[in-house]
C-alpha cells in the first residue's frame, strides 16, 4: 500500500534510525533536520500558498497529527515529528507523503 494511503493509528512507537532511512527514500525532497521530518515548499504567490496551506491543514485536521509551519509569501516550510515518541513515528512520514500527494 502506498504510504500516502496507509492509516495513521493512535498509538505509535519511534522509528530506528534504519527504519527512518527506508522512509525517507519513500517521500520526495523531504530531509531530517534536528530531529524533524521537514520540506520546503515554493509557490508563485501568495493566494497558492495559503490555499495549499488550507489544504495540508485539513491533512493534518484529519489525523490529529499537526506540524510546525512557517509560511512566507510564496514558501512553506512543514516540519513534522510525533511529540509522544520524541522523535520520529510513521505517522510523520504518512502525512508527508499526503501533503506530497496534494500537489501531485
Amino acid at each position: 500500500m502506498p504510504l500516502a494511503q496507509e492509516p495513521c493509528p493512535a498509538v505509535v512507537n519511534p522509528l530506528s534510525d534504519a527504519e527512518t532511512q527506508a522512509l525517507l527514500g519513500q517521500v520526495n525532497d523531504w530531509a531530517i533536520e534536528s530531529g524533524k521530518l521537514v520540506k520546503t515548499f515554493r509557490f508563485a504567490n501568495y493566494y497558492e500558498t495559503l490555499a495549499f496551506v488550507n489544504a495540508s491543514a485539513y491533512i493534518s485536521h484529519k489525523v490529529d497529527h499537526h506540524p510546525e509551519l512557517h509560511v512566507t509569501y510564496n514558501t512553506v516550510r512543514i516540519a513534522y515529528d510525533t511529540h509522544s515518541v520524541n522523535g520520529l513515528s510513521r505517522n510523520d512520514f504518512v502525512c508527508a507523503a499526503r501533503t506530497d500527494a496534494l500537489l501531485g
